[in-house]
């Protein structure tokens, strides 16, 4: 299993990936018990990890300042604020 700072550096859909391994592990049945709870924690990390980049992507495209036609005239930096 990769740490939890393993995870942090990965792309979203690279953790996306992951966490689908995860639940297709999970769903089969045949992992023992323990395994299944170290999975379980692991796919939560990945979970919460492919939600902050999803957060952060909707707060950037929030972000993009419109034109006076309507049109994207650039983008704002997002200040997590």
């Amino acid at each position: 299993m990769e740490e939890a700072g393993d995870i942090a550096a990965m792309s979203f859909e690279d953790a996306l990936r992951a966490l689908e391994d995860v639940v297709r592990k999970l769903e089969t049945g045949e992992v023992p018990l323990e395994q299944s709870i170290t999975l379980y924690e692991r796919g939560e990390a990945l979970r919460r990890h492919c939600q902050a980049r999803l957060d952060s992507a909707q707060a950037r495209i929030e972000k993009i300042v419109a034109g006076p036609d309507g049109r994207a005239a650039g983008t704002v930096p997002f200040d997590g604020g």
